[in-house]
């Protein structure tokens, strides 16, 4: 458990860790490679070293050196598999989405699969495209979930159409390993793509690692055939994501909080854009080369449509909590099928501390200003959950966050880090 300590004024200059949507991916383009990277100032945490090891099992070397990572590709030649292999990756939706289409590209029987949450959370829609592609891949049981089996020998190519409803990683998905495909691979969507700023992120990684992605705004992608990703050596910029806790901890409690290790005018991270949203709530924010200081000041309730950076529903809704009026966040239905249901996570432990607020069927509302007392809360096994409840920590006495350790997922040096504010 982690008790966090009040503080009249957050004060402090915090570099911030790689972007794990992009170590995700550059792992990924690296793996497919013909030769050696080397990603310097990747993200190690626990769904990163989840995707490092399915790509060992599949025939890439990963060496971690310091802070670089050090990977020789496979060139996309996979050895066949004489019996079937089993791919764990825990309770990384991430890692199990966007490799999907990878073990694709191998030569025989794989499972892929994760905890008990992890074979609740929906793949249906990825694994039914990866089948118009000429894949044989089928939810185990049935329902649309992991496990997945799949009988890999290539991908086919061709046309597919999906809906963007629900996850913009079964683009992703697509989209990695669409370069190894026998026939180019062309994806229409339909309907709303949510999440848009992740694809952009895969398009980038893509384009450093060689690969040009032809594609119509967001309805349309094309990856032709024989492209391949050519080694390289990466860096990886500060996660957007991760300095988003830095940045309301400086809105909740009026102080003056630098990161580093982010540029907001040249990072690909559709995150970036809560600075505007700080802004509108009170905070100051003067942006630079490599760095934002954020400054707070008296917060007022905000209406928001966060569909395309939903990792950030949890700061705004910890900050809500302390601004003048209501707060509602809309877009997100998303959410119910992250970590656990992150929506009703959220309305479950403010209330806990006295908080009102609605749930919506796609967002939340939040009353600023009401009283609030400190208490034990839990975080539902969610790294953002218990990140954003350190948030309120600085301004409500008494609060103590079990299972602190779920941080690991995403950020492991957070707490380090969170205490430097003071």
């Amino acid at each position: 458990m982690k008790r966090i300590n009040p503080i009249c004024k957050a004060g402090a200059t915090v570099r911030i860790p790689g972007s794990k949507s992009i170590t995700h991916r550059a792992i990924i383009a690296a793996g497919l490679a013909d030769g050696t990277s080397v990603l310097r100032d990747f993200l190690e945490c626990e769904d990163t070293l989840y995707t490092m090891g399915a790509l060992r099992e599949m025939g890439a070397g990963t060496v971690i050196e310091g802070t670089d990572l050090v990977i020789e590709g496979t060139g996309a030649e996979f050895k066949a598999i004489p019996e079937r292999k089993t791919l764990a990756l825990g309770n990384s939706g991430t890692s199990l989405r966007l490799l999907l289409s990878v073990v694709a590209l191998c030569r025989g029987e794989f499972l892929i699969t994760g905890t008990e949450r992890m074979l609740s959370r929906p793949v249906g829609p990825l694994v039914l495209a990866l089948n118009q592609l000429g894949v044989d891949a089928t939810c185990v049981k049935g329902n649309g979930c992991p496990p997945v089996l799949m009988k890999a020998g290539g991908m086919a190519g061709g046309t597919v159409k999906m809906k963007g409803d629900q996850s913009s990683q079964f683009l992703s998905s697509l989209l990695l390993s669409g370069p190894y495909a026998h026939r180019d691979v062309e994806i229409r969507i339909t309907g709303e793509l949510v999440s848009r700023p992740y694809v952009d992120i895969t398009c980038d990684v893509m384009e450093r690692f060689g690969v040009h992605v032809e594609r119509d705004g967001y309805t349309r992608f094309r990856v032709p055939s024989g492209t391949t990703y050519m080694a390289r050596d990466l860096t990886v910029q500060g996660d957007a994501s991760s300095a988003s806790y830095f940045w309301a901890a400086a809105a909740v409690t009026g102080g003056t909080v630098t990161t580093e290790n982010i540029d907001p005018f040249a990072t690909s991270q559709g995150d970036i854009q809560f600075l505007e949203v700080l802004e509108q709530m009170g905070c100051v924010v003067d942006r630079g080369a490599d760095r934002v200081v954020v400054h707070g000041g008296a917060l007022t309730g905000i209406e928001v449509d966060m569909g395309h950076t939903p990792d950030l529903v949890p700061t705004l809704a910890a900050m809500a909590l302390f601004a003048e009026g209501k707060s509602i966040i809309r877009n997100v239905p998303h959410l119910r099928h992250k970590e656990g249901d992150r929506l009703r996570a959220v309305a479950l432990e403010w209330a806990r501390l006295g908080g009102k607020v609605g749930e919506l069927s796609d967002g939340l509302i939040i009353h600023g200003g009401t009283p609030l007392s400190g208490s034990v809360v839990h975080p539902h096994d969610d790294h953002r959950l218990a990140m954003s409840l350190a948030v309120v920590g600085l301004r409500l006495p008494g609060i103590v966050i079990k299972n602190n350790a779920c941080v690991n997922k995403s950020f492991p040096a957070f707490w380090y880090l969170w205490d430097r504010l003071c």
